[in-house]
């Protein structure tokens, strides 16, 4: 699944497929200006940053049990959001820090070091997501993606694909070759 935020006419977090189909508001109401997204992959939980409503909120992979982690005008400072373990990770632009934020305690917030500069913030760990054997874009004995010739994308399971074309070509009638 991909996961974003929309701040447009109507915020919103979401979701879709790998492909684009299946779009979903996950988060459509209590909510002005999404600006920062972390998922928590192994119990699939969505966390965002809303800097208009000065808030640090988390729901379910289907949009339920929304909860505050925590509130206040030093929301309105942070970009980039990253989780790891029992603590969320962000970046305080007003005072160059990067913050840790117990995601079960908001209350419990420290400032970890100081960065010039900072606007984002990843956590890199061996293994962040579960395996997958095979899936719909392994290269083929041929050495194209799932047998797509351009672009293969996952679609609604890692068992299904959609092939897609760079920009100036069309998709063949065989649904894998460009033309």
């Amino acid at each position: 699944k991909l996961f974003f935020t929309d701040y447009g006419n109507a915020a919103k977090v979401e979701r879709c497929d790998m492909d684009g189909m299946n779009r979903t508001w996950i988060v459509d109401s209590k909510i002005e200006q999404p600006t920062a997204l972390a998922l928590d992959l192994i119990n699939k939980y969505v966390y965002w940053l809303d800097i208009y409503l000065e808030s640090v909120e988390v729901v379910d992979y289907q949009g339920r049990r929304r909860q505050t982690i925590t509130k206040g005008r030093q929301i309105r400072h942070l970009s980039g959001l990253a989780v790891f373990e029992n603590y969320l990770y962000t970046v305080n632009s007003d005072s160059l820090s990067i913050l840790r934020i117990n995601r079960y305690n908001g209350s419990d917030v420290q400032a970890l070091a100081r960065l010039d500069n900072a606007k984002e913030i990843r956590v890199y760990q061996k293994r962040p997501q579960a395996t997958v054997r095979s899936h719909a874009c392994e290269a083929e004995p041929r050495g194209t993606p799932g047998g797509c010739s351009h672009l293969c994308l996952l679609s609604s399971s890692y068992k299904a694909r959609t092939c897609r074309c760079r920009t100036g070509f069309i998709l063949a009638t065989d649904g894998r070759s460009c033309k």
